[in-house]
């Protein structure tokens, strides 16, 4: 009789062991950017991971093992382990056709590129910060390295702070006069000239027509700042010359601006661009003088909510402990909504200003994302302040915004199969 009852408890204990590890999103992740990082990592050797839309602020769901336990604690991710009884009862309830929720399956870790110079610039890049804080892998790469054609060996881009109209990030007002202003610009001509280009603007457009073709072909593009509008500005006057003499050393096309081609253009349609090379913008596109007039405590955006099982792909992009984030500037701070196509998605939105600062679409195959301001955790972030010290901000809603859009392509593909 002793027997049997240890024996039915060996079974009852070995049926409660663990066999999931619940990487929780919500207010009880000690380290939400981290967890990325996991969530990557377990990608990177192959292992499915479930992201659970709407469930606890898009939680995570991994076949436990003592790898991916350890790797929890060595950086500090807060993880639950659940019985196999658990994690059903968890996917029956996201099922439930009246609740909010989804489980996606992540599958393979997306190849990952920052389109940067490289050497030292007199400001950071939130993008590159938070994915080396994250400790998620990425490559450099810069113009020669695009215009060489290397951007199909990857999967996921992003643009770095970036003037892709040839006007070095329109500074000449208050720069022109500082080494690392001049240097900029010697390294772009010396660069123009190697390739084959005779202008700087015509390098850079040369780029943005291969990232464009990278993201037509089923790349992930992914963008913030002024590597936003200035690139769609670019697309837009291709068969233009929008520069002035101080950038370029000619004159631009006269009535430039009724020539825009907005056919071309990911996002943006009926904008103007500012004809005065001493202002600092470049377009109107750019919400950032309405958001200077606000105070930074009521400068804040809310994301949509959208249907987890009828439109995960933005489910996805907006997933985050609180629907409500804090905005920050940047010299493209958000975007007017007047000057954005119909079709595009707004996932994020300051509704009193009529700004949007989060946006998505499709272009060909693939898909892009634009998401305006500079630093998420720096409220106005300037030229030659330090890079934010992201230790100090583990659970930044505005930085996981960043990464869900660096795990996304790991589900897409799966997505469409059904």
């Amino acid at each position: 009789m002793q027997l049997r009852i240890l024996i039915l408890l060996f079974f009852i204990s070995f049926s409660a062991k663990a066999s999931y590890v619940l990487i929780p999103m919500d207010d009880a992740q000690s380290n939400h950017l981290k967890a990325y990082g996991v969530a990557f990592w377990v990608l990177e050797r192959e292992v499915e991971v479930q992201w659970l839309l709407n469930y606890r602020g898009g939680s995570f769901m991994i076949k436990a093992a003592k790898q991916i336990q350890d790797e929890c604690l060595i950086r500090g991710v807060s993880y639950e382990l659940i019985t196999d009884a658990k994690a059903s009862s968890i996917l029956i309830e996201i099922s439930n056709p009246e609740v909010n929720m989804d489980a996606i399956k992540l599958e393979k870790a997306p190849k990952m590129a920052v389109y940067s110079p490289k050497g030292k610039q007199p400001w950071d890049d939130a993008v590159t910060l938070v994915l080396t804080y994250a400790e998620i892998p990425y490559d450099i790469v810069y113009d020669e390295e695009i215009i060489n054609g290397t951007l199909p060996l990857y999967d996921w881009l992003h643009l770095h702070h970036e003037d892709f109209t040839g006007q070095y990030g329109r500074f000449y007002a208050n720069y022109r006069s500082y080494p690392w202003y001049k240097e900029q610009v010697r390294q772009n001509e010396e660069m123009a000239a190697k390739l084959g280009f005779s202008k700087v603007s015509q390098l850079k457009l040369g780029v943005a027509k291969q990232i464009r073709d990278f993201t037509s072909g089923g790349g992930f593009l992914f963008t913030m700042c002024s590597g936003t509008d200035s690139y769609d500005i670019a697309l837009s006057a291709m068969d233009l010359d929008i520069c002035e003499p101080m950038f370029d050393g000619d004159g631009s096309t006269p009535n430039y601006n009724a020539k825009l081609n907005f056919k071309n253009t990911f996002a943006f349609k009926d904008f103007s661009l500012i004809t005065d090379p001493m202002q600092y913008e470049f377009s109107n596109i750019d919400a950032t003088p309405a958001h200077s007039r606000t105070s930074e405590k009521v400068d804040l955006f809310t994301l949509f909510e959208f249907s987890a099982k009828w439109d995960p792909v933005p489910t996805m992009l907006c997933q985050n402990h609180t629907p409500v984030i804090k905005g920050f500037m940047g010299q493209t701070t958000a975007f007017n909504k007047q000057f954005i196509k119909p079709e595009i998605l707004i996932l994020g939105e300051n509704k009193a200003l009529n700004s949007a600062r989060y946006i998505h679409g499709t272009f060909g195959k693939g898909t892009w994302t634009f998401y305006g301001g500079h630093d998420p955790e720096d409220y106005q972030h300037f030229v030659g302040d330090p890079p934010t010290d992201l230790n100090l901000h583990p659970n930044s809603p505005g930085y996981r915004l960043i990464l869900n859009n660096v795990l996304f392509p790991a589900a897409k593909k799966k997505k469409q199969k059904t």
